[in-house]
Parts: structure tokens; sequence; C-alpha cells
């Protein structure tokens, strides 16, 4: 084994390979709704559901809690976004893509802080908060909540917080010893840049058609 192979994919030799199929299995629908949320397609949830109840008990297993709420929230906020995707503002249309109102910015904000103070709850009752690596967890959870509703309501803002949370979690999870999952916000985060340019794109098609 190569120092390069076993610097990247070491940490996986204790692990169960229905363990490591498994987190790949929960990559490939992960990149899968992810382009299509880029794509605007309402099959960015169904592949999602998929990909986030896998990592639910990948996660739990490993007993990255923050984690894990994460991905539970996902799956749960992919039923609300499936209905709001297809639901009918009238006979032809259903909702479009839209910017975030000022009172879903209020509501955000108390996304965030609601959901940092419910993980930090979590991580103290099972007396996870013993590493800087908590904090972190606990910041990308909320960045990730938020942007997972905005996702869900269809707002453009959500890329946003999909590329900022991404960005942290890269390093974050190669640190934790999860390679796969870490070369999967790398590559979310290129998916999130092209799919906030392809969403303004297009709102300006809509508003110049007005």
């Amino acid at each position: 084994m190569s120092p390069i192979f076993d610097f990247f994919f070491g940490q996986y030799s204790g692990y169960e390979t229905i363990d490591i199929l498994l987190e790949i299995i929960a990559i490939i629908f992960g990149f899968l709704s992810v382009w299509y949320s880029k794509q605007n397609k309402v099959l960015v949830f169904p592949t999602g559901m998929i990909s986030t109840i896998i990592f639910v008990y990948l996660l739990f297993k490993w007993e990255l809690l923050g984690d894990m709420m994460i991905n539970a929230y996902y799956f749960i906020m992919s039923v609300y976004g499936w209905y709001i995707w297809t639901r009918k503002i009238d006979e032809t249309h259903v909702t479009p893509i839209s910017t975030t109102t000022i009172k879903e910015k209020k509501i955000s904000v108390f996304i965030f802080l609601a959901t940092l103070l419910f993980v930090f709850l979590v991580y103290k009752a099972f007396d996870k908060w013993t590493s800087w690596v908590a904090y972190i967890d606990t910041l990308t959870t909320a960045i990730f909540f938020v942007g997972m509703w905005l996702m869900a309501r269809r707002k453009l803002e959500n890329w946003v917080f999909w590329i900022i949370g991404d960005l942290i979690s890269v390093p974050l999870y190669f640190y934790k010893g999860f390679t796969f999952t870490s070369f999967q916000y790398l590559g979310f985060t290129f998916i999130a840049i092209f799919g906030y340019l392809s969403w303004k794109k297009s709102i300006n098609k809509n508003l110049q058609t007005v």
C-alpha cells in the first residue's frame, strides 16, 4: 500500500465492508441529489432521501450526532420540499425559484440560532462536547439547516449556505477520517457554485419575460 493511498484511505482499514459500501452508495445518491437541485428538478428529493437515510444509520453508528441530525433533518425537509416544489400556485405553474423575503431572512436567523442551541444541548447531554470538532460540527449543522430550509422553499440564497457549509465540511470530514465523504463535499462545493449561477440566471430570465 502506497503512503499516499494510506494517507487518504488508511482509516478505512478498521471499518466493516458493508459500512464502506453504504457510504459510497449514500455519496452517489448525494451527488445525484445536488445535481438534480442544480438542474431545478424535483428528483433532488427522492435521491436525497435515499442518501440521508443511509447517512443517518452510519453517523449514528459513528457517534457523530450533529451530522446525524443534519441528515435526519434533510429527510424531513425533503418531504416538505417535495410538496413545495410540486405544489401548483395556479392551474399551470408550480412554485418558482425566487429570492428570500424579509420574513424568510428572519426565519433563517431563528433557525440558525435555534439549531446552534439545540445541537449544543445534545452534545452536552451525551457528554460529547469534548473537542473543537464539536464546535465546528455545531456550526455546520446550523448552516446546513438554514440551507436545506431555503432549498425546500426554492430560494436562490440556499446555495450560499451550501457553499459555505461544504467548504467547512471538506477538511472537517477528512480530519474525522471519512475521506469519501470529504471528497463528496468538495464536489458539492463546485456543484453549489454552478447551482447558484444557474438559479440566478433563471430568475433574471423570468424577470425579463414578465
